[in-house]
């Protein structure tokens, strides 16, 4: 039997609460957006680039929003000291780039990985927290709102990636 990327629980995007709920509310609801793109799709759908000349691929997408969950949430919030999983400096679009030898199967249970632990390094942190990277101030706020955007842009690429490699809309 061939893999093909598990199906996803995705309800509605939160409507109440308080800030932070909504916020990582938000964020847990484009997180499941992605992967109901990847849901059904076998290793080489995956790894598809359907919308020539782009280079985009569904995997290419995984892979990338790993790396921010990693980066933002974790290197750059936190302050924990890692390397990126996929990208480095010299090979900084590895992400998108190097997916057609690259385990689908794999690189979905590290990107859930890389949610799970971004979610444990904000847990103590408040949104007002202030941190300096790349010589730049940022709050935890703001990286909530980015990577928010961030997945809207994404999961709005997926949306055309899924159509072209299946004709599956909507979800």
């Amino acid at each position: 039997m061939t893999w093909t990327a598990p199906r996803v629980e995705r309800g509605p995007a939160p409507t109440l609460g308080d800030e932070r709920t909504l916020l990582r509310g938000w964020l847990d609801h484009h997180r499941a957006t992605l992967l109901s793109k990847c849901a059904g799709l076998d290793a080489d759908q995956l790894r598809s680039r359907p919308v020539p000349p782009s280079r985009l691929s569904l995997l290419g997408l995984v892979r990338h929003l790993a790396e921010c969950e990693r980066g933002w949430f974790r290197i750059a919030a936190a302050g924990v000291r890692l390397d990126y999983v996929y990208c480095s400096e010299a090979d900084p679009d590895a992400d998108f780039d190097n997916v057609d030898a690259a385990e689908p199967e794999a690189d979905l249970t590290r990107y859930r990985e890389e949610i799970a632990a971004a979610d444990r390094a904000m847990e103590g942190l408040a949104l007002d927290h202030i941190f300096v990277f790349a010589d730049r101030s940022y709050t935890v706020r703001w990286v909530y709102l980015h990577m928010i955007e961030e997945y809207a842009r994404h999961n709005g690429h997926a949306d055309l990636l899924r159509e072209r490699i299946d004709g599956v809309t909507g979800r």
